[in-house]
């Protein structure tokens, strides 16, 4: 049986331009660049603003007519009275001052990277010093094709021969695979190619030119006792070996000198560069100046030309003309209309950002002034209620940015942290009690390192409240292993 309901209910749904505005404002500045340039290219609409002072000048001059205008008729100018609104590019003040980072021209250029080789491109060109046929060659293409970044590889050797047969029809053992890898594992860097450590790590002992007691010592460990070795379990090793506490201090320190990644070094490191969002800086006069980082994305505004295509159109509407084009009017419309909210929503962007560093700094003041040691806890709902946005927001904006300060560069989220009472009740961030840990690991006597227990038992002597699973849970966070791990050779 049909039964006709009527039911209400309250949805909340994003509008384009809302959702525009949040893609926006969780990209960084440099991924910002490339999407403004982007829209640049799909709307014709939009363009770079001019930044000459005869520009400046004339908006100028145009923003009092229209005040005059609107004066007079304010019908007929409410539209332009929102655009010029719109286009509003003065800074909002959120306690602290915070600005633009207008860079000049010079600045702005891209800075010319030095060309480098590709670790594959290097290893190519050794190859013709091997000698190889017309089948080793195809082993050794197949085996710098699958090399991974840090130089190891990790592709089976059958793999290898599987693919040889399939795309060329060359039926191969992997014995003749892993003769043609020993050759390519004595190319520089030496030990490309591994297939794991012990592996790395012999082929550059091999490499060696001094037969020391120390080469041996290290050779033998690797091979009869890695496990003992990765574990440094000394005593097993030396009953193992049947060697003395010097050889094998010795040993140790070879192998230490050693590349365990020897890939790693032949990528440039510009792509490690970091680019800051924004820039804190403290005057004696103004106090903190907080810069938002814009000097490579352009000012936009609406095309001038276009604007008055669209305008002729409407004003041709109006007369009833046959020669009205109704398709060219939406398209200049629909354009129109897009790059209003383009420019809307990296204005939003821009003042959202400020606004949330803006409380940042407001909460870690001390931080700001005097650098690492004076970092309080903080979570995103304390910046939140500060400027009365949501948390989603904050986590947008903290996401990925990052800040240059007087001490360094810091990613936005390192400011948040759960803090942790002392006995006199305060409040210390988690991240000051890691960096407590890490100074009393760093000064522990390495023949006797110090379990977590007996950290906790300082820390809890020094007045903070800590448990050992705590302590163990931050030492790993840290990446230093156990007290067993750090342990140092006794010469005996």
């Amino acid at each position: 049986m049909l039964n006709l309901q009527q039911k209400q209910s309250l949805q909340q749904k994003l509008s384009p331009q809302q959702i525009q505005y949040i893609k926006l404002l969780q990209l960084p500045t440099l991924a910002l660049e490339q999407r403004i340039k982007a829209e640049l290219e799909i709307n014709p609409l939009l363009e770079e603003g001019e930044e000459e002072e005869e520009a400046e000048a004339t908006q100028t001059d145009e923003a009092e007519v229209t005040k005059e205008q609107e004066k007079e008729d304010p019908d007929t100018t409410k539209e332009e009275y929102q655009w010029e609104e719109l286009l509003d590019n003065s800074d909002d003040l959120y306690g602290y001052k915070a600005r633009v980072d207008q860079s000049n021209e010079e600045d702005r250029r891209e800075i010319p990277l030095v060309a480098r080789e590709s670790i594959l491109e290097t290893l190519r060109s050794q190859l013709v010093f091997l000698e190889l046929d017309e089948s080793e060659q195809l082993i050794a293409e197949q085996i710098l094709g699958s090399v991974d970044e840090d130089g190891y590889l990790r592709r089976p050797l059958e793999s290898i021969v599987d693919d040889i047969a399939f795309n060329h029809g060359i039926l191969l053992e992997e014995s003749d695979v892993e003769s043609v890898l020993a050759r390519i594992q004595r190319l520089d860097p030496i030990g490309i190619a591994s297939r794991d450590l012990r592996e790395c790590l012999l082929v550059q002992l091999a490499a060696l030119a001094d037969d020391t007691i120390g080469r041996y010592v290290a050779t033998e460990m690797l091979e009869r006792a890695y496990k003992e070795f990765t574990m440094k379990h000394y005593d097993a090793i030396k009953r193992r070996l049947r060697i003395e506490g010097k050889d094998l201090k010795e040993a140790y320190e070879l192998v230490q000198r050693l590349d365990p990644k020897p890939g790693e070094g032949f990528f440039s490191s510009a792509q490690n560069y970091i680019t800051p969002d924004f820039t804190v800086e403290f005057e004696d006069e103004e106090g903190f100046i907080i810069s938002l980082n814009n000097e490579n994305a352009p000012q936009l505004r609406v095309s001038k030309s276009y604007r008055l295509m669209l305008e002729q159109l409407l004003a041709e509407k109006k007369s009833n003309r046959d020669s009205y084009d109704t398709e060219t009017k939406q398209f200049l419309k629909s354009k129109f209309e897009a790059a209003r909210w383009f420019i809307n929503s990296i204005n939003q962007r821009r003042q959202t950002m400020l606004r949330v560093m803006d409380a940042i700094v407001q909460q870690q003041e001390k931080f700001f002034s005097l650098g690492e040691g004076h970092l309080k806890p903080m979570i995103l709902k304390d910046v939140a209620e500060l400027i009365r946005m949501d948390i989603s927001t904050i986590s947008r904006v903290v996401n990925g940015k990052y800040v240059q300060t007087d001490f360094g560069v810091y990613e936005l989220k390192y400011f948040f942290s759960e803090g942790l009472s002392t006995e006199s009740g305060e409040e210390v961030s988690n991240k000051e009690v890691k960096a407590i840990i890490d100074g009393i690991i760093v000064e522990e006597d390495k023949r006797k390192p110090l379990s977590d227990q007996r950290i906790a038992t300082l820390l809890t002597d020094d007045g903070f409240k800590i448990a050992r699973r705590t302590v163990t849970k931050y030492r790993e966070q840290l990446g230093i292993p156990v007290a067993r791990l750090r342990k140092e050779i006794l010469l005996s």
